[in-house]
């Protein structure tokens, strides 16, 4: 009993520490976007085009994913992966002219990609071998990292404006986090698990290619806005900060962290939420917060209200994506897969397009646009079905127990 307690806890913190590190080094270049911005010398228009390449790479990294993790195994596409990321920010640094930039966060979105639907199947393998929940965590750890990489961002710049500095720091302490996880990943002889539950690896007979069901086109519905919501609020919060509420540049990054803060203390505490009030009234309510909260910070204005404005984001679509993924779960393994692919999209290539709306339009409707997406988060809830509070136990404790809808 407490040698399967002491292997779940191992893993347990290793999975964490995967979502960690994507958290720190997504957080860690997109921080820094003002500065890439001047050094480039970029519009706003170059700059959301530079967002939705990586959005792109991370598209075309999934018809790749399969046959990844038929080689690899989650625990070695993982590794690959985050070797990758941890290149990209000395890349992202020394780029030259906005050409290579392009290339060099091409590449990001796809590592990101393989990364996202690695360490997913990676958490949700842990789940079923040990039936205990631990996602929400998990992406607690992601916000986490994204908090660690703005403070690191904010004391960095304070001492020195040197993008190769701050990021050289960056990927030197991603490559010990990668080091230390690997070893207690789950092992290749745990990837019957991982096909079966996270929809990775390929079964031996020929697949039928299947039409997604309505069900699990509304959860791809709310993954995209969400992580729209939150990839917008990584990416332009400390740009808005900046150029909208002028804050100084000390400040400008703590927008990000106040997201993530309330990210993080969100989701420490969600799955006591989810056996007390059900999923879907958590991601019904938290959209309506988040885009409540935003959208009177926008007419507000001013630091203070704006900062309490992400904070109303942050708390309320933290638990979004961990419900999703869950609601995914019990749809079979491809919904999982599908669900996942929709949201590194959304994540990678939404800010973007809220960069042709502040473009076009200014900032403060890009933001706007935000607050839209958070709102219909929570319309999309409502087509979704959800496991009841009061059934957690009652309900399937795998995907492979639920009813087996094509995704």
């Amino acid at each position: 009993m407490f040698r399967v307690r002491d292997d779940f806890r191992r893993a347990q913190v290793a999975i964490a520490a995967l979502f960690c590190f994507l958290g720190f080094q997504y957080g860690t270049w997109v921080s820094r976007l003002p500065a890439l911005k001047a050094r480039l010398d970029l519009s706003e228009a170059e700059l959301g085009l530079l967002l939705m390449v990586c959005g792109a790479g991370a598209a075309a990294s999934f018809p790749l994913v399969a046959t990844l993790m038929r080689r690899l195994g989650s625990r070695g596409l993982s590794f690959v992966s985050a070797l990758g990321l941890g290149l990209v920010l000395p890349a992202l640094a020394l780029a030259p002219n906005y050409p290579v930039a392009l290339a060099v966060v091409c590449f990001d979105g796809v590592a990101v990609g393989c990364l996202n639907v690695a360490m997913n199947a990676q958490g949700a393998a842990l789940e079923v071998r040990y039936e205990r929940t631990a996602m929400s965590r998990f992406h607690a750890t992601f916000s986490g990292g994204a908090l660690l990489a703005a403070l690191l961002a904010s004391g960095v710049n304070t001492l020195t404006p040197a993008l190769g500095v701050h990021f050289g720091v960056a990927a030197g302490l991603l490559l010990l986090l990668i080091g230390f996880a690997r070893p207690r990943l789950l092992t290749d002889g745990q990837k019957a698990e991982e096909s079966g539950e996270a929809g990775q690896a390929e079964p031996r007979g020929r697949r039928r290619l299947t039409m997604p069901s309505r069900v699990t086109v509304w959860m791809g519905g709310a993954m995209v806005f969400g992580t729209v919501t939150e990839g917008a609020m990584n990416d332009w919060s400390t740009l808005y900060l900046q150029d909208v509420v002028h804050a100084s540049s000390g400040l400008a990054p703590l927008g990000i962290a106040v997201v993530s803060v309330m990210m993080v203390l969100a989701r420490v505490f969600a799955d006591g939420w989810r056996s007390r009030w059900g999923d879907g009234r958590i991601v019904r309510v938290g959209g309506a917060v988040a885009g409540a909260g935003l959208a009177l910070a926008l007419l507000v204005g001013g630091v203070v209200p704006t900062l309490i404005g992400f904070a109303c984001v942050g708390l309320g679509m933290a638990a979004a994506t961990p419900c999703i993924y869950v609601a995914a779960a019990h749809q079979g393994s491809d919904a999982l897969a599908l669900v996942a692919a929709t949201g590194t999209v959304g994540l990678l290539a939404g800010p973007a397009v809220i960069g042709f709306i502040a473009d076009g339009s200014g900032l403060v409707w890009g933001m706007a646009a935000v607050a839209a997406s958070a709102a219909l988060v929570s319309a999309c809830a409502t087509r979704i079905r959800w496991r009841a509070a009061a059934g957690d136990k009652a309900a399937p404790a795998s995907p492979a127990e639920a009813p087996a809808n094509p995704a």
